[in-house]
């Protein structure tokens, strides 16, 4: 008789798209493990995400307002949850792994640094001269390397596929070689992985953009020239004309997600259909994303989100506060650059060979605002 986790992998075998990514064809592992009686790899790797200390982390880490201004303000975890959602309604459309693209989406802000992409700027100042910091690679670190769990190996030991889904960057992407498959670098990852990257624009466009309007730092004025506001408002007085106030900005906000997931859905499906893509390799080793917005909207959205970086990014209110806390990073890493003996436990043991600078950048990075703040006050009172 076969075993739930058997039955599970048969019905994604009749369910899914030929070129969704099956968690049956996936390439393992780095470290072999045995099977799981009633979950699939892909559940697996989700859960491990979901109960880390980096993933409860987030609910302490600015999204684009400083963490605990407002009640109703996002933090990295709940933008992460809305990103998990989309990447998991626009996989389901697409007849994709539904597993593979939330795993991949609730994973995808381990790596974010305190005090949201200011942070993550000063961060990258810091360590100029040691490689860099960029949140995406950090994500890659914690579930590899810092997230410690299992005695039999460090990281998360997440699967290759959601691995993948978190590389974002131009220079391929490296499945070694296994018992099934040769070694093989593509030009793009799975369409599982490009459906979480396009989900979280969807996400911080639209919830971002939510956010300002309910602080107060935009007004519903400044947006009557932007496309696709004009579109969204036009579908809403239609359906329904007598909507007025906070009730109908939020429906606006509503329509805007949609319009987004419908439009990203039909044109990947043209995309595909015109490439003739047959399986899950066919989509990496296409030259071109095949998740992708129609040209309309992909203009429409870099309108969006140019006023988005000059009216709510770069709004003094938001900036400067955001400024102020990212200051504070400067400080405490210097300090545990000249006293690396203060370290956590954890993070000295990776001294040796990781090395000074890129240890403390990790200890940083994993903190939450309200750690590093306490932890800059230390300092200070210290000195």
């Amino acid at each position: 008789m076969p075993t739930i986790r058997e039955t599970l992998e048969q019905r994604e075998r009749e369910t899914l798209a030929p070129y969704a990514q099956s968690v049956a064809e996936s390439a393992g592992r780095t470290f072999a493990e045995p099977s799981h009686h009633y979950r699939t790899a892909f559940q697996r790797d989700r859960a491990r995400v979901i109960h880390s200390r980096a993933f409860r982390r987030l609910e302490g880490k600015t999204q684009v307002f400083l963490n605990g201004t407002g009640d109703h303000l996002r933090t990295r975890l709940t933008h992460t949850i809305e990103v998990s959602s989309i990447s998991r309604a626009v996989a389901c459309a697409l007849a994709l792994n539904e597993d593979l693209a939330e795993t991949i989406a609730l994973a995808h802000d381990l790596g974010h640094a305190p005090f949201g992409h200011s942070g993550e700027k000063k961060l990258n100042e810091l360590m100029r001269a040691h490689g860099g910091f960029e949140h995406n690679v950090q994500s890659l670190r914690v579930v590899s390397l810092i997230e410690s769990k299992y005695p039999e190996f460090p990281g998360l030991n997440l699967s290759y596929e959601v691995l993948e889904g978190l590389r974002k960057h131009d220079h391929g992407y490296h499945r070694p070689a296994t018992e099934d498959y040769e070694e093989e670098i593509f030009p793009n990852s799975s369409l599982e992985g490009q459906v979480a990257n396009l989900a979280d624009e969807i996400t911080y466009y639209s919830h971002d953009l939510d956010d300002g309007l309910d602080s107060g730092l935009i007004r519903t004025s400044q947006l009557e020239d932007l496309d696709i506001w004009q579109l969204c408002c036009a579908q809403v007085d239609a359906q329904f004309p007598q909507l007025t106030g906070d009730l109908y900005v939020r429906y606006v906000i509503r329509v805007l997600i949609d319009t987004q997931v419908e439009r990203l859905v039909t044109e990947t499906r043209r995309r595909l259909t015109e490439a003739n893509i047959q399986s899950a390799d066919d989509a990496r080793r296409h030259p071109e994303k095949l998740v992708a917005y129609d040209a309309d909207l992909k203009r429409a959205n870099l309108q969006l989100r140019a006023f988005l970086y000059k009216n709510l990014y770069y709004h003094p209110e938001v900036n400067g506060a955001n400024q102020k806390a990212t200051a504070k990073i400067s400080t405490v890493f210097d300090h545990y650059v000249r006293h690396p003996d203060e370290l956590g436990r954890e993070a000295a043991s990776r001294l040796e060979e990781e090395g000074l600078e890129r240890t403390v950048c990790d200890y940083i990075a994993g903190m939450t605002d309200r750690f590093l703040s306490e932890d800059y006050e230390r300092i200070i009172t210290q000195s």
